[in-house]
């Protein structure tokens, strides 16, 4: 048997252990290869997540900015206009992606600071500017005042009839001047500015009435029972009311169209009702004028239009103040019906006719046969006999046939109407006349007057004007204790 040589052997043991070692760095390298390949597939994913995240990172940032620019140029500019007028929408988000996130809340948390930035901001300007306007509609008004009485002192000094009738017509436009200043300054938070006694609600309205240009378009119809008078601190407030809501009656309705008030009586106050046959009111004007009148919630004046719109407000503030409610409707005429509601309790009485007499000029009740008493509006008691001060006088043109002084008409009964214990005090009624003794009296011509007689009625005229200023001081107008201006 051949021998394989020794060296031949280490030879082939050598070649067998480096195949061996290559077969192991064969294996080893080709699972550092398929590692390798591996990781270069995942880093060329990660690669792609990250430049896909770097696309919609710059995609979010840019419509970020895209929002913020649309905050600043259109939603905040939007806001500031809402502010002042609520009809004005303020537009949202420009890209509906970022609803709920964090840029919205911190979006919309800037438009609040915003908001409440300007609301204070004007609030401030608004109060500062009312501060203002108080101050100088006080002292306008009590000007006013003055030259109102300098009118009646030169109404006394001079008999020529037609200087006295440029002095009522200068009065006349002062009054009008007056009712303005003292609108404006009640919607400021000033008083009134007069203290009256007890008054007539007929009386009252006559007053207001005679504020006004186109009075005698004014047709006024009394149909309460009793007779009602308003207590002395809402006097003045309730003329305002009327006298804005005549002025905004006559303002909207043609010169030739009359403008009704009916006064009625129910069973826990009485209510003054103003129609007109105007052009009325749309569902949201109606809306509006409701918020206003209503008086609660405080009034700044740029809300009053240009130029500014007070009547409503004025209101407003009055009725928050003194008690009493108005409404606005549109009216079964075609134009706007508006309802003053004065309640019973606290601000009517009832005053004693024989005591203090009404006024001439005040419309006389409607009534049809005996009144019912049992549901009275009013305690039975009187009040106390002392003068209520008459209704502003009005222009002579309205304010002439009151110039004679009543006389005794021998119709009325001599002996006073009986009086049941606990019944309100009644007017005496005029005793049945024929027609003929009826149509005798309108053809039957006055006799001529003689200049004494003349005289007199004239200074009766005067007197009366006297009266309806009574109440009005020279001094400026200031609020009485307890009353504390807002």
């Amino acid at each position: 048997m051949t021998s394989i040589p020794e060296a031949l052997l280490w030879c082939l043991s050598a070649g067998t252990a480096a195949a061996v070692v290559l077969a192991a760095l064969s294996i080893r390298a080709r699972g550092q290869r398929a590692d390798l390949r591996s990781r270069l597939t995942t880093a060329e994913e990660q690669n792609s997540a990250t430049l896909h995240s770097n696309t919609e990172l710059s995609a979010r940032l840019r419509a970020t900015e895209a929002e913020i620019r649309h905050l600043a140029e259109t939603r905040l500019p939007d806001l500031t206009m809402a502010l002042a007028h609520p009809h004005v929408p303020v537009p949202g988000l420009l890209d509906a992606r970022f609803a709920g996130t964090d840029a919205d809340r911190a979006l919309n948390a800037v438009l609040e600071q915003v908001s409440d930035a300007i609301t204070k901001e004007r609030a401030r300007v608004d109060a500062a500017a009312q501060s203002t306007l108080r101050g100088a509609t006080t002292t306008i008004q009590a000007l006013l005042y003055r030259l109102q009485t300098a009118l009646q002192e030169m109404q006394h000094r001079y008999d020529d009839p037609d200087v006295a009738q440029d002095l009522l017509n200068a009065d006349f436009l002062n009054e009008q001047a007056l009712r303005r200043v003292q609108a404006t300054g009640v919607v400021c938070g000033a008083w009134p500015g007069l203290t009256r006694e007890d008054s007539y609600l007929a009386e009252l309205v006559v007053g207001a009435t005679s504020r006004l240009r186109g009075y005698d378009r004014v047709q006024i119809s009394n149909q309460l029972r009793d007779p009602i008078a308003v207590v002395a601190r809402a006097v003045e407030p309730v003329a305002i009311v009327v006298t804005e809501l005549l002025a905004n009656a006559l303002h909207h309705s043609h010169r030739e169209l009359p403008v009704t008030i009916t006064l009625q009586q129910g069973n826990r106050g009485a209510s003054v009702l103003v129609d007109d046959y105007g052009v009325g009111m749309h569902d949201d004007e109606i809306k509006a004028a409701m918020e206003l009148l209503a008086g609660e919630n405080d009034v700044l004046l740029t809300q009053l239009g240009d130029p500014p719109r007070s009547g409503f407000a004025a209101a407003g503030q009055l009725v928050r103040q003194y008690g009493f409610g108005v409404h606005v409707e549109p009216s079964p005429y075609g134009g706007v019906r508006a309802v003053v509601y004065i309640p019973g309790d606290p601000l009517l009485t009832v005053l004693d006719e024989s005591a203090q007499p009404m006024s001439v000029m005040a419309p006389m009740p409607h009534r049809s046969g005996v009144p019912d008493r049992s549901a009275s509006v009013l305690p039975t008691g009187t009040a106390s006999p002392a003068a209520a001060a008459p209704a502003p006088s009005a222009p002579a043109a309205h304010a002439a046939p009151a110039a004679p002084a009543p006389q005794r008409d021998d119709r009325f009964e001599a002996a006073p109407p009986v009086q049941q214990e606990g019944e309100l005090p009644r007017r005496r009624r005029r005793k049945p006349v024929s027609e003929s003794e009826e149509s005798a009296e309108r053809t039957a011509s006055p006799p001529p007057r003689s200049p004494e007689e003349t005289g007199s009625r004239w200074a009766a005229l005067q007197r009366g004007t006297e009266s309806g200023r009574a109440a009005v001081q020279s001094d400026p107008p200031r609020s009485p204790e307890g009353n504390a201006q807002s």
